[in-house]
């Protein structure tokens, strides 16, 4: 990952989304947010590209290797979650298949979009219970680490735990009430998101397993977590929204929470106190 860039430099700047920050600093082009021309495809109506025989083998190669590397350490939404989806290492799913599964367990669907999005697009599709996919995957020379979205992260890391209700409840009043935010509030929702929906960690019985999907669909971030590569804090909303964090590099620190009840209770209770509560 690159090393050169570090997000204290830009702590102060309230104005911008972690990935637009980035985006100044010469990262891949890919990682700069796009805004919506319209309204993107929901659903059934998502027409599935035509995928290569290549692009087929290196779902199989990422499915099968995250769920080796993952073995046990994945909180059991996520299992539950991908046997629900009907996620397979022999096929690529289409979008519109899963969107029909998680409308039936969850009532979300998915909308497929071009790339990583400006942040109120973004929000404002979270915000009705729709939640945002690339539809095309990495190249064979990024199987290791891509910096920009690709289906991989979005099918296997994001959706598996959409089809849970109270953390797809979470998602969409988090959506809700970003939407709310100004100035400060908005660098503090951003955190909570890195430090949930992407990197959150979760106990289970037998330990601590993984519910975020930066570390479900990473191949370095899920030893470097499980292993004692980071510090692993007790989740509150106070720890989590002063925690400075970087995009591209492993991450140091981590947040555990008790469960996803949890995570509302006390999300739903800091939104109020910040008066960005529907």
């Amino acid at each position: 990952m690159p090393n050169d860039f570090q997000r204290d430099s830009y702590a102060d700047d309230a104005s911008l989304s972690a990935y637009e920050r980035a985006a100044e600093q010469g990262v891949d082009p890919r990682c700069i947010p796009k805004s919506l021309v319209g309204p993107p495809p929901v659903g059934d109506v998502i027409v599935s590209p035509v995928y290569s025989d290549q692009d087929r083998s290196n779902w199989s190669f990422l499915f099968k290797r995250q769920m080796d590397l993952l073995k046990s350490h994945a909180s059991q939404v996520f299992y539950t979650g991908v046997d629900t989806l009907k996620m397979t290492e022999s096929r690529l799913p289409a979008l519109s298949d899963l969107s029909q599964k998680m409308e039936a367990a969850s009532g979300w669907k998915i909308a497929r979009i071009p790339g990583l999005l400006h942040e109120a697009d973004f929000l404002g599709l979270v915000s009705k219970r729709l939640f945002p996919s690339t539809d095309y995957i990495r190249g064979v020379d990024e199987l290791d680490y891509t910096p920009a979205p690709d289906c991989f992260h979005d099918m296997f890391g994001h959706m598996p735990l959409l089809t849970e209700p109270s953390f797809a409840d979470f998602y969409q009043m988090f959506g809700q009430v970003s939407l709310n935010a100004k100035g400060s509030q908005r660098k503090m929702l951003e955190t909570v998101h890195w430090f949930t929906v992407e990197f959150g960690l979760i106990r289970r019985d037998g330990g601590i397993g993984v519910f975020g999907a930066g570390i479900l669909s990473s191949k370095d971030e899920v030893g470097h977590a499980m292993g004692g590569g980071a510090d692993i804090i007790e989740f509150s909303m106070e720890r989590v929204t002063s925690q400075h964090y970087d995009v591209w590099h492993l991450q140091p620190v981590l947040f555990v929470l008790d469960s996803f009840e949890q995570l509302v209770s006390e999300f739903r209770a800091w939104a109020s106190a910040q008066g960005i509560l529907n």
